[in-house]
């Protein structure tokens, strides 16, 4: 599931670059949970929240049914 989280990670990763920011990946566990971490203007942005849940956690879970959640550590 890894790999696949990161292919997804890709696809958003120029619209936060655009805004000066990044995502990393930290872990995926196996209970379809992804942890990434902000980097950038978007760890300190006060839409981050909205940026994780609307942007980057709705695109993985459209196309990997196996996550659960994207958390922000």
């Amino acid at each position: 599931m890894k790999e696949e989280v990161l292919k997804v990670l890709e696809q958003v990763r120029p619209a936060l670059q655009n805004d000066g920011g990044d995502v990393e990946l930290v872990e995926v566990t196996e209970d379809g949970i992804v942890k990434v971490r902000l980097k950038g203007a978007c760890g300190s942005c006060p839409m981050s929240t909205m940026t994780l849940k609307m942007g980057i956690e709705s695109a993985i879970k459209a196309q990997i049914p196996g996550v659960k959640e994207v958390v922000q550590v």
